[in-house]
């Protein structure tokens, strides 16, 4: 078997993350315009490339099996880099190489993004719960009158039950 199966599902994975990538560039110009009914349609969009990485990398997974077989090699342990050192110098090799350095790198991208996207929306967040504490008063401060004066017993005392 040959590694075009490999370098094809790896081919496909890579733009799925870059689709990826650019729905997370995506999704920080949302945080920031605090667009929710859109943010909510990209992140629908984001599940569908989701779901679809996962069915490529289940095809990857089994193409790198068939081919580790083919070449009578323990199918568990087989990365990336075993195959590398199966493969002969060229062309192939080449290609499979820079597939998975160029598949790394928008990985790091993707992670490095949404890293901050989630601090994007920890601070709106953190935003929105200190605005609802500042418009919602606490039970403290929803008491009149002065808090000391209702520890001593005779400031409990209105002036109706006072002696004549």
């Amino acid at each position: 078997m040959s590694i075009g199966s490999i370098m094809s599902s790896l081919e496909r994975l890579l733009q799925l993350h870059q689709s990826l990538l650019e729905l997370s560039f995506e999704k920080t110009e949302l945080l920031k315009k605090g667009d929710i009914t859109t943010l909510q349609k990209l992140l629908k969009t984001e599940q569908k490339h989701i779901q679809a990485v996962d069915t490529m990398e289940k095809k990857r997974l089994d193409s790198t099996r068939v081919w580790s077989e083919a070449h009578q090699m323990v199918s568990d342990d087989v990365t990336v880099t075993t195959i590398l050192e199966a493969l002969p110098d060229g062309d192939e090799r080449n290609q499979l190489e820079s597939l998975t350095t160029k598949l790394a790198e928008t990985l790091v991208q993707l992670k490095a993004q949404e890293g901050l996207n989630q601090q994007l929306a920890n601070q709106s967040l953190q935003f929105v719960q200190m605005n609802l504490d500042m418009i919602a008063p606490s039970i403290k401060q929803m008491n009149y009158g002065n808090i000391k004066n209702q520890n001593d017993p005779q400031s409990k005392r209105s002036v109706f039950d006072s002696k004549a």
